[in-house]
C-alpha cells in the first residue's frame, strides 16, 4: 500500500525551513567553490580575487519553466478530503503563478502535480482524478496562450487506465508530455510492471517528466529532518539507476526523460553510477552502450539546485545541452532561481541554453 504523506517539499510546520516561493533567494560563498573545478566544467566561476571582474550574464526575459506546480481544484478537493494539508499546495492560484513567472521573467511553465499525487489505492479515483486535471491544466494553456503548456497526470500504477489517459493527452489535448513520479509504493520507473506503459511513451517519442515521492521504505528515517531535504533526491536517484539497470532506457530509447532537482544524489554519485555493469555484470545487456551514454541523453532540471556546487557537479556530470531550467513552484520562485542561475553561468550562451534553448529541444512548438 502507498504512503499518502503531505507533499514534503514544504512541510506544514511551519518552525521548518523549507523555502516558499517568495523568500528571498540563498547565496552561498564563492570560496565554497575550488577553481579546479570551474576549469574542469568550462565554466566561469569565479575565485574571490577575480569575483568583482565577472559580472554575471544577463538573463533573458523568455525562459521555459519545466517543473512547475498547478492544483486543480479536484486535485485540491482530493487533498482535503484526505487531510493532507500543505498549504502552499491549497492555497495556489493561477494568478500567483503569473505573477511569479512575470517576476522572474519565465514566459512559459509547463504544469504538473506535485506531491502525493492521484494515486490513493483506488484505480477508479486516481481514473476521474487524472482526467479531470489533465482537462483543467489544457484548459489554463487555453485561457493563457503561450504561458503554460501540460505534462498529464496519469493514474500509475494502474497500467490500463495510463494507456487510455496517454492516448487522451496526446490525441485530445495535445499535452507536451507526461508527469510520472519516481516510485510508487515499492516500484520503480523500471519495474516490468510498467513496461505497456513505457512502451506506448516509447511509442508517442513522448517527454516524461518526474518527480520523487517517499516510497514505503523510507519515510520517517530520521524525524529531525524534513523529508524532502534527503529522501526526494535519494528516490530520484533510485528511479534513475532502475531506468537504466532494468534496461527500459535502452529499451525505449525514444523517452525523453527529465530527471527532478539535478538528477537528486546522481551527479555526486556518478563514479558509481558509471561502474554499475562493473559491479553487477548480469545486468550488462541490459545497458549494451553503457551507463554514461544513458546518463547523457537524460534531461535534468535545475529546481532546488540553483546553487554554485550543485550547478558545478550538474556540469560536470552531463552535457550543457541537457540542462533545463525549473522552479518547482510554488515551494521556490523563479526570480531565485534565475538570479542562482546567472550567477553562476556567466557566459551568456549557456545561460541560454539552460534557460530556453534546451527546453525548445525537447518540447518543439516552443520555438514558434
Amino acid at each position: 500500500m502507498l504512503k499518502h504523506l503531505v507533499c514534503n517539499c514544504c512541510p506544514t510546520d511551519s518552525s521548518l525551513t523549507c523555502q516558499p516561493a517568495d523568500a528571498t533567494p540563498l547565496r552561498l560563498s564563492r570560496r565554497r567553490v575550488l577553481a579546479g573545478v570551474a576549469a574542469s566544467a568550462g565554466l566561469a566561476l569565479s575565485s574571490p580575487r577575480n569575483a568583482l571582474a565577472q559580472a554575471p550574464a544577463a538573463a533573458p526575459r523568455n525562459i521555459v519553466d519545466v517543473h512547475h506546480h498547478v492544483t486543480p481544484p479536484a486535485y485540491r478537493e482530493e487533498l482535503i478530503k484526505r487531510g493532507i494539508n500543505d498549504r502552499l499546495l491549497l492555497n495556489w492560484s493561477v494568478q500567483k503563478s503569473l505573477a511569479d513567472m512575470d517576476k522572474g521573467g519565465v514566459a512559459t511553465s509547463i504544469l504538473s502535480l506535485a506531491p502525493p499525487g492521484i494515486w490513493f489505492d483506488d484505480p477508479a479515483t486516481a481514473r476521474i482524478l487524472s482526467r479531470k486535471c489533465n482537462d483543467y491544466c489544457a484548459q489554463l494553456a487555453k485561457d493563457h496562450p503561450g504561458r503554460f503548456g501540460v505534462f498529464a497526470a496519469l493514474p500509475l500504477p494502474d497500467v490500463e487506465g495510463s494507456l487510455k489517459e496517454i492516448e487522451y493527452a496526446l490525441d485530445t489535448l495535445h499535452a507536451d508530455g507526461f508527469a510520472l513520479f519516481t516510485s510508487y509504493g515499492d516500484k520503480y520507473l523500471g519495474d516490468s510492471a510498467f513496461d505497456p506503459v513505457m512502451e506506448a511513451l516509447n511509442a508517442r517519442k513522448a517527454v516524461v517528466y518526474t518527480h520523487p515521492r517517499i516510497p514505503n521504505c523510507c519515510g520517517n528515517v530520521v524525524p529531525a529532518v524534513q523529508l524532502g531535504i534527503v529522501e526526494f533526491q535519494t528516490d530520484t536517484s533510485r528511479a534513475i539507476a532502475s531506468v537504466i539497470a532494468t534496461g527500459v532506457a535502452s529499451r525505449y530509447p525514444d523517452i525523453k526523460w527529465i530527471w527532478s532537482h539535478g538528477g537528486g544524489t546522481m551527479p555526486f554519485l556518478y563514479g558509481r553510477f558509471i561502474r554499475m555493469v562493473n559491479l553487477r555484470p548480469a545486468i550488462a545487456p541490459n545497458v549494451p552502450k553503457g551507463v554514461a551514454y544513458e546518463l547523457s541523453k537524460f534531461f535534468y532540471d535545475v529546481a532546488q539546485v540553483a546553487y554554485r556546487p550543485s550547478l558545478a557537479a550538474l556540469a560536470l556530470a552531463v552535457p550543457q545541452t541537457q540542462v533545463v531550467f525549473g522552479t518547482d513552484f510554488p515551494y521556490r520562485s523563479s526570480a531565485d532561481h534565475v538570479a542562482g542561475l546567472t550567477e553562476f553561468y556567466t557566459d551568456h550562451a549557456k545561460l541560454a541554453m539552460v534557460l530556453r534553448q534546451n527546453a525548445e529541444t525537447l518540447i518543439p512548438r516552443l520555438k514558434s
